[in-house]
């Protein structure tokens, strides 16, 4: 009975893998010459409601936030909306994460950089449920914004900017704690 229970369990944990809230989420995926594998996903929830499923993808596995800020190299977040958004409630959340999450200095650091995602995500207009928001780092041209594959404006220099972009998701302050779990592989 044990030898049939184990197989069960496993391919049970491999489907989890693959779909989060009847989204697919890519074991792998290509990023200009790096090919990332799924760190984790989860589910974004505010209040009681869900909001996308978000993604975290690096060049090799890591288990804490302290290594994925350290991780050098092309990474990606992939956010896959459960619910319409507008423009303002997408820039509200990123600017409150990116607050919470970064001293004084590093935002004055990062004040060009955070103008230009601003202006990035404002072009994005609003999102429909299903749309698919991606932010990618490439070392050699910086963080890029797509939403359903198409790039939204200019490359944003830095990875200190990713980083600080990072910390939303995996800083001391999560925009969701169990998201932040989630993306970090718990319960893989």
């Amino acid at each position: 009975m044990n030898r049939l229970i184990l197989p069960l369990m496993l391919c049970t944990q491999l489907a989890l893998a693959a779909e989060v809230a009847g989204v697919k989420v890519d074991e792998r995926v290509k990023l200009g010459s790096s090919e990332l594998q799924l760190n984790g996903a989860g589910i974004r929830t505010r209040l009681f409601f869900k909001v996308y499923v978000g993604a975290l993808y690096l060049p090799e596995r890591k288990s804490s936030a302290t290594e994925v800020l350290a991780l050098r190299g092309a990474k990606r977040v992939s956010m896959a909306l459960l619910r319409d958004l507008t423009a303002r409630q997408i820039t509200d959340a990123f600017e409150e994460g990116i607050r919470a999450n970064n001293s004084e200095a590093e935002l004055a650091a990062l004040k060009d950089q955070l103008g230009a995602f601003t202006a990035t995500v404002h072009e994005i207009g609003s999102a429909k449920e299903k749309t698919v928001i991606t932010f990618d780092f490439l070392p050699e041209s910086g963080t890029r914004v797509t939403v359903d594959g198409a790039a939204r404006g200019k490359s944003i220099f830095g990875e200190d900017f990713y980083v600080a972009l990072l910390k939303i998701w995996l800083g001391d302050n999560p925009v969701d704690a169990n998201l932040k779990k989630a993306m970090l592989g718990e319960g893989r």
